[in-house]
């Protein structure tokens, strides 16, 4: 049985961040309604540049629709733990590659606040020898982004964090991490009832699942 006066600590101190969860279907979806954005604006990228790892699964979907065989990647650190993110984003492997004048597009799962997506148009821009560089995001976050993306499939007004399919297992650890850090709480029973208060949303992945997983990974 639960004592009352922790279940009321826990509406307290248990940090509320809006969470939603993206679904496959929803991701299909986005990624046909950029790919169609960007045909109908007749731009047809010779690379595709990924910002890793948000914009690896955009990128090869893109490139299905686009018919764009080259992908790059470039692995750009800002939101390294869940909804906390490093005071400004970074390309943690810099390289050099002469892309000789191509068109090139450059893509991330979402534009939050637009660091990322900038740092990466301006490295490339001045590390790869490029043409025409555009940038595309499957959200737009309008109220809190700096940048806005050439393309976009849908733009959103208010924050919240998204949990991507390629992000489940990731999030969703962070997010009972900072429930388990802040009272201690690790039954599963328990840390579900308050995840699903404190985030708003349910798990996709069963807690039972995440609180296996982060003592095999010794986080627990």
């Amino acid at each position: 049985m639960i004592n009352p006066f922790i279940e009321k600590v826990w509406v307290i101190i248990v940090p509320k961040i809006p969470v939603k969860v993206v679904s496959w279907d929803q991701i299909v979806e986005l990624s046909k309604t950029l790919s169609d954005k960007i045909k109908e604006d007749g731009y047809w990228p010779d690379v595709i540049v990924a910002i890793a790892r948000g914009g690896l699964v955009p990128s090869r979907l893109l490139a299905d629709h686009l018919g764009v065989v080259d992908i790059l990647s470039l692995k750009v650190e800002h939101w390294v733990v869940t909804a906390s993110r490093n005071p400004e984003a970074r390309v943690k492997y810099p390289f050099r590659l002469d892309l000789k004048g191509a068109k090139v597009m450059i893509v991330d799962d979402i534009c939050d606040t637009g660091d990322s997506i900038v740092l990466s148009r301006d490295f490339v821009r001045e590390n790869f020898n490029v043409g025409e560089v555009k940038t595309a995001t499957l959200q737009y976050l309008a109220n809190s982004a700096k940048f806005k993306p050439t393309y976009y499939a849908q733009e959103v007004k208010d924050w919240s964090w998204f949990m991507y399919p390629w992000n489940y297992w990731e999030d969703e650890i962070n997010l009972v991490k900072k429930i388990i850090d802040e009272i201690g709480v690790q039954e599963p029973k328990e840390l579900t009832k308050i995840f699903e208060e404190s985030y708003n949303v349910t798990p996709p992945i069963p807690i039972t699942d995440i609180v296996a997983e982060m003592r095999r990974r010794g986080t627990l």
